[in-house]
């Protein structure tokens, strides 16, 4: 072969190696960028859906479950609210997540499987509330009052608990609720 043969077998060997190169570089960027645009785009829809349930009044209307009476530590009434039961993990993690209204004489009642140290914090939670927490044997332990809207902070039970009640922050100072006192409740 000449040598001018030669030469442009090369440049026509770089030319195809620089040719794949370039054929491969654009196919990863394709997939890289359907990868990405498909991340965003479910984050877009997880986002618009968190934010759809949260302005759906449907979706987190309260349902009355059943009823719950504050008494003092004598067993004289107090107060009564309607309560939301959660009693089960799905439940007791979603709470009173996303509500943008509760009226005053409603509650949240968890219901835990033993009586062990609790914590809750206001992660997702739009209402201000007063967190109760209650042994087995109904007596308030603990009160966490006026917690704050999306607080990530741990507000733990001084003493172990089997209930916790969530109601609008300042209940408990409105209606005289305090530590020692107990509750009362039925499912409907």
């Amino acid at each position: 072969m000449s040598k001018v043969k030669v030469q442009r077998s090369k440049k026509q060997s770089r030319k195809n190696l620089w040719m794949q190169i370039t054929v491969v570089v654009v196919l990863i960027s394709f997939i890289v960028f359907f990868v990405l645009s498909n991340v965003f785009k479910s984050n877009e829809t997880t986002n618009k859906d968190l934010e759809n349930a949260m302005n759906s009044k449907t979706a987190y209307s309260f349902v009355k479950e059943g009823e719950l009476s504050f008494t003092d530590s004598k067993g004289q009434f107090s107060q009564r609210i309607d309560i939301e039961i959660a009693d089960d993990d799905e439940q007791r993690t979603t709470g009173l997540m996303f509500r943008d209204k509760m009226d005053e004489d409603q509650g949240m009642l968890f219901i835990f499987d033993s009586e062990v140290p609790q914590a809750f914090w206001m992660h997702n939670t739009i209402l201000p509330l007063d967190i109760i927490y209650v042994n087995s044997k109904m007596e308030i332990v603990t009160i966490a009052k006026n917690a704050k809207p999306y607080d990530d902070k741990s507000l733990p039970s001084t003493k172990p608990a089997q209930y916790v009640v969530e109601v609008n922050a300042g209940y408990c100072d409105k209606f005289g609720i305090n530590k020692g006192d107990k509750i009362v409740w039925r499912r409907n």
